[in-house]
């Protein structure tokens, strides 16, 4: 790890009450590792709304967040942060129930707390 900086892609979903960002992993490998090693995080979420050839523009929406990463243990706290997460990647929620009953102990679920946000956005973009 050596203090070097590690990109890894999440299924996350945003808890705007709480400012934070609930995420799931497995409980080992190189994303836990460096998480553990160093809880500063640094973060982009992007929204792709398409190219449009005819005025060559991309419509799109950014967020860049910075945080501290801490994991949940509770498993109550855990089945929170799964509702979050399904809110957000609509999966179905037959198989939200069978995550919730079966896989959550052995799953690792995490939280970034967001110390600070900024963002862009194409003109053409309206964030409800």
């Amino acid at each position: 790890m050596d203090n070097n900086p590690y990109l890894v892609s999440l299924n996350h979903g945003y808890a705007p009450k709480e400012n934070c960002i609930y995420f799931h992993c497995a409980k080992e490998g190189k994303k836990i590792d460096y998480m553990k090693a160093n809880s500063e995080i640094w973060g982009q979420a992007l929204l792709d709304f398409g190219y449009d050839s005819k005025w060559c523009t991309q419509s799109y929406a950014t967020v860049m967040f910075k945080g501290k990463v801490s994991f949940i243990e509770g498993l109550r706290q855990k089945q929170k942060a799964f509702l979050v997460i399904n809110s957000q990647l609509k999966s179905p929620p037959e198989r939200l129930k069978e995550i919730m009953k079966t896989n959550l102990e052995k799953t690792t679920v995490g939280r970034i707390d967001i110390e600070s946000l900024s963002g862009k956005k194409s003109k053409e973009v309206t964030i409800t």
